[in-house]
């Protein structure tokens, strides 16, 4: 899988409400559904004369200069950080063959693909924070997809989003409620999402997970999945004395 394409997955699987251009810039506006679908990128090579576009489109869409820095933008991340732009939110893209995942399936009715989600499905993103806005993203995604309930002691325990883009199905919004916890929910869904992305005809399965989330890093590695590509954004510092 080349940087390229997934990025383009990325994009396709968990789209912005729309793009803006603004010199070297792409912005994309977020309407309230997170850092990914409101962080511009370089289209080409930045000049700090190029950041005063970047925060006037910003401050237009009513939205903080936030910055997507991919692989190898080793030069607009040392740009940015000279210009008072701190590091959110490291990212690291999993991924391994949907065939490796789905070899082993999940037990009987502890996972379902359903599409339109259920209300219980909407419940479950609702209580991990994934409120309308960021729903709005799912409802956006164009293709294949499907929501992922998980279940387990007779109970609505998880859910999680898959879409398709080319040969790579993309899991978003993973969340398994508090109190069901430790009993391989994520697991089986992420096996079902694999069944799912093979009757698809999509060859890959891959998943978004900050750095700083250890138990799904090592859940991820468990099923066969390996570290795939990464990203971090850059936000712009607020001036002294002000809250971020």
């Amino acid at each position: 899988m080349t940087s390229e394409t997934l990025y383009a997955a990325i994009e396709a699987t968990w789209p912005p409400a729309a793009q803006h251009r603004a010199g070297p810039w792409t912005l994309r506006e977020g309407r309230g559904g997170g850092k990914r679908v409101s962080a511009a990128t370089a289209e080409g090579p930045v000049t700090v004369g190029d950041l005063p576009a970047l925060e006037r489109a910003a401050a237009d869409l009513g939205q903080d200069p936030l910055v997507m820095i991919r692989d190898g933008e080793t030069a607009l991340d040392a740009l940015l950080e000279a210009a008072g732009y701190d590091i959110v939110d490291p990212v690291l893209a999993y991924a391994a063959p949907a065939a490796v995942i789905a070899r082993e399936a999940p037990p009987p009715i502890s996972t379902f693909t359903i599409w339109p989600p259920l209300a219980i499905m909407e419940e479950l993103w609702e209580e991990g924070g994934i409120g309308p806005a960021r729903r709005a993203v799912m409802e956006r995604a164009v293709g294949p997809k499907t929501a992922v309930l998980g279940r387990s002691n007779d109970r609505a325990a998880g859910v999680a989003f898959v879409a398709i883009h080319g040969k790579i199905a993309f899991c978003h919004a993973v969340e398994v409620t508090q109190r069901q916890r430790r009993q391989k929910t994520a697991c089986n869904m992420m096996r079902r999402a694999a069944i799912w992305a093979q009757d698809q005809g999509a060859e890959t399965l891959a998943v978004l997970v900050t750095e700083a989330n250890a138990p799904a890093r090592a859940l991820y590695a468990s099923l066969g999945m390996a570290v795939v590509g990464h990203y971090h954004y850059r936000m712009k510092r607020a001036p002294r004395g002000q809250s971020s």
